[in-house]
This record gives C-alpha cells, sequence and structure tokens, in this order.
C-alpha cells in the first residue's frame, strides 16, 4: 500500500533511511527542512503490514525514490506521472532504472555519475598538514567565487555572495579555502544540502596555475575531517574516474551510480 506519510510517520521513515544516510541524503536533508505538511514538498511511502519500505518525496519539481527491496513500480509511477510540469527525477540507478518503463514522459536530459561516500578518512592527517586551510566568511565570499569563475569548469555556476549567506544562515553548507605563500587564494572545497546525518561535497577546485600542489587535498583533507568528526556521512558525485580516483586515495567509496532525468511538460 503506498499512501502520503505524515510527522506521525517519522520514526519509521528514518528507521529506513537513516542507516544509508550519505544515499538518502536529499530526502533527509529535505524533510528536515520542510517536513511533511508543505505547500512545495510531498512524501508517500509503501507499506508492507507496519513496515515502511519505500519512500518517494518531491521536493517542488524534483522527485527523489529510495526502496531497500522491490517496490510497487507502477504505484510510484502514477505519482509522477500525474505531475503535469517539467520536473526531474533521481536515485540510484538500480532503484530508479524499474520505473523508467511506466513514466510517460518526454525525457529532456538523462544523465549518469558515480555516486561515492566516506565514513573515515583512509589514513591519519595531522594539523599540521591543515593548518593553513581557513573556514571560508563573508569577507572571503566576492575573492572566492571570482576564483571559481575563473576555472572553466566552475565558470557558469550559479553560486552568488547571497547563496554563500543562505548556507551559512541555514548551516546546509560551508566552505574551506586555503591560500599560498603569497596570500592568493589558491583553492577550496564546500558542501552543500548538509543535514544532522550527512553532507555532499561539492565545488572542489583549485585555481588556473596552482594545480598539483596539494591546496585542493588540504581543503579536502580539512573537510572531510571536520564533518565526520561531526558524525556526518560524506558524499559526493564524479564522472571522471581520474577525479574518482583521488576521492577514493582520501577514503570514498563507490556506492552505485546516481541516475538524473529531466522530463518536458505534459
Amino acid at each position: 500500500m503506498i499512501r502520503k506519510l505524515t510527522k506521525e510517520d517519522h520514526a519509521k521513515v528514518m528507521e529506513l533511511i537513516e542507516p544509508v544516510a550519505a544515499e538518502n541524503l536529499f530526502i533527509i536533508g529535505d524533510i528536515e527542512a520542510f517536513g511533511y505538511d508543505s505547500d512545495v514538498q510531498n512524501v508517500w511511502g509503501q507499506w508492507e503490514k507496519d513496515i515502511l519500505i519505500a519512500v518517494l518525496l518531491r521536493y517542488r519539481e524534483n522527485f527523489i525514490i529510495y526502496s531497500e527491496s522491490e517496490y510497487d513500480v507502477k504505484g510510484f509511477a502514477e505519482i509522477i506521472n500525474s505531475y503535469k510540469q517539467r520536473c526531474n527525477l533521481s536515485g540510484l540507478k538500480h532503484i530508479v532504472a524499474p520505473l523508467l518503463t511506466y513514466i510517460d514522459k518526454i525525457i529532456r536530459v538523462d544523465r549518469e555519475m558515480y555516486y561515492a561516500a566516506c565514513e573515515e578518512l583512509s589514513y591519519a592527517v595531522s594539523s599540521e598538514q591543515i593548518e593553513q586551510v581557513e573556514y571560508l566568511k563573508p569577507a572571503d565570499y566576492e575573492e572566492n567565487i571570482k576564483m571559481l569563475a575563473s576555472i572553466p569548469e566552475f565558470a557558469a555556476s550559479n553560486i552568488t555572495i547571497e547563496s554563500r549567506k543562505n548556507e551559512e544562515k541555514n548551516k546546509t553548507g560551508r566552505t574551506y579555502f586555503v591560500r599560498d605563500e603569497k596570500g592568493t587564494m589558491a583553492a577550496s572545497a564546500s558542501t552543500t544540502a548538509e543535514n544532522s546525518h550527512s553532507a555532499m561535497i561539492v565545488g572542489v577546485c583549485t585555481r588556473p596555475g596552482y594545480e598539483r600542489r596539494g591546496f585542493a587535498t588540504k581543503c579536502m583533507e580539512k573537510l572531510c575531517i571536520t564533518l565526520l568528526a561531526e558524525g556526518k556521512s560524506l558524499c559526493l558525485f564524479y564522472d571522471n574516474p581520474a577525479a574518482g580516483n583521488i576521492y577514493k586515495r582520501l577514503g570514498f567509496e563507490d556506492i552505485g551510480m546516481w541516475t538524473m532525468l529531466r522530463y518536458e511538460a505534459e
């Protein structure tokens, strides 16, 4: 049976998704932020007797699904099909794949990326190794945004001073950065979608001309140590196997492929 979930179901929801907090980073974060009774969000669950086995969450036009086993594919597809505007669907590939046959929408974008998680660093990091790394404060926002704009991969980024302020205010993201010996900001690494159980690492970057000097690695080490000490699972997307090898040296392990689909409006 599939039905809409309420705050009374929250304990059962967390029983399902909390043990795999990295895989469910977005669901956990959205529930913490908007709950079960919001104009912009709905949460549905499939039950087998009194056991919750699958969850589908819609935040605005974004659907995300998680299940620990086989689930009512047709039932959840009907919910998504009933949303007539443009929408997005995402989740671990092996969970999303069974839905696709039953979703009657035109695909605009179909993308897959590696999804990796980390529960502990694979090597010890001393405080001396990362003493140069600083927490990004409001006075540094503009400089950091300009550095990102200088990097082709991040030139089209939608990060603004306002978005940095909102992340700080809502505790949904943070950034660490490092300067070279002349005081130039050389690299940074950020989180987004932070919640009480997990965080997504994004924006790992190095200023052009400063590559291969270990600056980004130091930022990652500081970021990971801090978040892991807070008891949070870390996760990230990557689509470049070479970049994946860098993360794996830190202690990240692949947990699957992540599917992201964008559908046209009907």
